[in-house]
C-alpha cells in the first residue's frame, strides 16, 4: 500500500466547513488505498492573530535574551488546533486518526527560533501509526530543537514540513491543496490569459517561487528537488471526484525532474515581486576590500541581498553601486550602510522602495538564444526603464519602477507566447 502526504494552507482550513472539505478530501484517498499523512497549516489569519499578540508583549527587559523560542511556543499553536480539529472530524466521520505535534514525531530542527531548519525526520512511529490504518495530522510549521525547544519553520513553513515529511517516509508523492488549481504561467489577477502548466520542473519552480510566486515555499521546493520528491499543486476547493485519484497526471500541475517534461519550453513563466527595495551608494572607493565591508555587515545582520550592479563614476578612483534587498529591510539595510560609511569612505547613500523586480523563468534558457534581446525589446516597446539586470542559467530578472509592474508582466508573457500554451 503507497503511502501519500497531503497539505492543505490556512485558507483550506479556514473554518469548520472548510476542515470538513479537507476531512472528505482525505477520505477519498484513504478510500482509494493509500496510507494518508496529512500537514496542515493554521486557519487563515490566525498566525497573524498570534504574531500581534507576541509583539504586543513587549521587547525583553535589558539584560535578557530575546524571547524567540517562547515567541514559536506562541505561533506554533495555531497549528495544533487545526491538527486536533481536522483528526476529530475524520473520526466523525468514522475514519482512524489522530494529531501528531512537531515534537511527538519528532521533526527534529535547529535552534534558529522564527526561522529554524529541518535536521531529519526518524519515520519509525509515524510509519508505524500509518501501517496500523490510521490517518497521522501533523501540525506543519513546528519542528523541535535537540534540547526539546518547539522551533518554528518562517512563513510558509508548513509546505516544507509537508515535503519532509513525504521524504522521511518514502511517499509516492506530497499534494499541496491551496487555494489555486495548479502553476500558472504568471499571476491570473494580473494577466487573464495565464495559463495553468501540467508540469514544472524543481530548478523552475525554485526560482519562481524564489522570485515572488507564492504557490509554494522555496525551502519546499528545495526539500523535493534534493529527495526527489514528487510535488503536485491543486485546489481544495473541490470535493472527492473532482479531483486526486485516478487523475492524477491531468489535476493540478506536478513539479517534478526536468527529464520527465517532455516538452522544454524556452520560457515556462513569468514573476514578479513588489517586496523590493534599491539602495545606492555613490562615491565608492574603488578598490579591493570595499564590497567585503559593506555585505560583510549586512550579512552579519541578517539582511539578504539580491540584485547587485557596480559601474565606474565620473570621478576617478571611485565606482557607484546598487543593491536590493526586501522591502523590510530596507531601514535596517541602511542603518547599516551608514555605521560602515566611515570605515568605507563613499559619499552618499540612498534608498528606493518603489520598485518591483520581474523575472522570466525558463529551463530552455539552457540552450536558446534571444531571450535576453525578446525580454529587451518587449519592455523597450512598453516605455519600461530597467533599472537593474541580474541572471542565472534558467531566469533573467529585470528591476524596474514599481507602476509599471502589471503592464511588464502582461507585455512578457505575450512576448514569450505563454498565452498560447
Amino acid at each position: 500500500m503507497s503511502r501519500l502526504v497531503m497539505k492543505f494552507g490556512g485558507t483550506s482550513v479556514a473554518d469548520l466547513e472548510r476542515i470538513r472539505r479537507v476531512a472528505r478530501l482525505v477520505n477519498a484517498e484513504v478510500e482509494a488505498g493509500h496510507q494518508v499523512a496529512v500537514v496542515v497549516s493554521a486557519m487563515a489569519g490566525k498566525t497573524n492573530e498570534l504574531v500581534a499578540w507576541t509583539d504586543g508583549s513587549g521587547s525583553a527587559a535589558q539584560g535578557l535574551a530575546p524571547s524567540d523560542d517562547e515567541y514559536d511556543v506562541v505561533v506554533a499553536s495555531g497549528e495544533q488546533v487545526t491538527a486536533g480539529l481536522l483528526a476529530m472530524t475524520l473520526r466523525n466521520m468514522g475514519v482512524p486518526a489522530r494529531s501528531w505535534m512537531g515534537w511527538q514525531i519528532p521533526i527534529i530542527a535547529d535552534d534558529a527560533h522564527g526561522r529554524a531548519r529541518i535536521d531529519e525526520i526518524p519515520p519509525e512511529r509515524l510509519g508505524a501509526a500509518m501501517d496500523s490504518g490510521e490517518v497521522a495530522v501533523v501540525a506543519g510549521f513546528q519542528g523541535v530543537t535537540r534540547d526539546g525547544r518547539l522551533a518554528t519553520l518562517g512563513r510558509g513553513g508548513s509546505d516544507t514540513s509537508a515535503v519532509a515529511v513525504a521524504a522521511a517516509l518514502n511517499a509516492e508523492r506530497c499534494d499541496i491543496y491551496t487555494d489555486v488549481d495548479g502553476v500558472y504561467t504568471t499571476d491570473p489577477r494580473i494577466e487573464s490569459k495565464a495559463r495553468k502548466l501540467a508540469k514544472i520542473s524543481y530548478e523552475e519552480m525554485l526560482e519562481m517561487a524564489s522570485l515572488g510566486a507564492k504557490v509554494l515555499q522555496t525551502r519546499s521546493v528545495e526539500l523535493a528537488m534534493a529527495y526527489h520528491v514528487p510535488v503536485r499543486v491543486l485546489s481544495s476547493f473541490v470535493e472527492p471526484g473532482e479531483a486526486p485519484g485516478p487523475n492524477y497526471e491531468t489535476v493540478g500541475t506536478i513539479v517534478c525532474d526536468e527529464e520527465e517534461i517532455l516538452e522544454k519550453r524556452i520560457v515556462s513563466g513569468v514573476a514578479y515581486s513588489r517586496d523590493e527595495a534599491k539602495i545606492s551608494l555613490f562615491g565608492l572607493p574603488d578598490h579591493p576590500g570595499v564590497s567585503s565591508d559593506i555585505f560583510g555587515a549586512l550579512a552579519d545582520a541578517n539582511v539578504n541581498v539580491d540584485m547587485i550592479v557596480q559601474s565606474h563614476s565620473r570621478a576617478a578612483d571611485t565606482a557607484n553601486m546598487e543593491f536590493t534587498v526586501g522591502k523590510r529591510d530596507a531601514g535596517r539595510a541602511m542603518e547599516i550602510v551608514r555605521q560602515v560609511q566611515s570605515k568605507v569612505g563613499f559619499e552618499d547613500a540612498t534608498v528606493d522602495e518603489e520598485v518591483a523586480k520581474v523575472s522570466v523563468i525558463g529551463v530552455g534558457m539552457r540552450s536558446h538564444t534571444g531571450v535576453a534581446k525578446t525580454m529587451f525589446g518587449a519592455l523597450a516597446e512598453k516605455g519600461v526603464n530597467i533599472q537593474v539586470i541580474s541572471t542565472s542559467e534558467i531566469k533573467i530578472s529585470v528591476l524596474i519602477d514599481a507602476a509599471y509592474t502589471e503592464l511588464a508582466v502582461r507585455a512578457l508573457h505575450a512576448a514569450y507566447g505563454l498565452d498560447k500554451l
